[in-house]
């Protein structure tokens, strides 16, 4: 099943598995950011895996 982070004005590019759709966030979590984007949940297909997330620090 493809993974994607989906945030309000996109979605991130798919992946086989999740390990994969962590690393691409801990790349880009910064620039989605900078953005104005507040936080992400991780898809698998259709289903929540986890999120929503904030990208901001507590």
């Amino acid at each position: 099943m493809t993974h994607t982070w989906r945030y309000e004005g996109g979605e991130s590019p798919g992946f086989d598995d999740q390990q994969s759709a962590e690393d691409w966030l801990s790349e880009n979590w910064r620039d989605l950011a900078d953005q104005g984007v507040d936080q992400v949940t991780l898809h698998s297909g259709d289903e929540v895996v986890y999120g929503p997330m904030s990208l901001h620090a507590p």
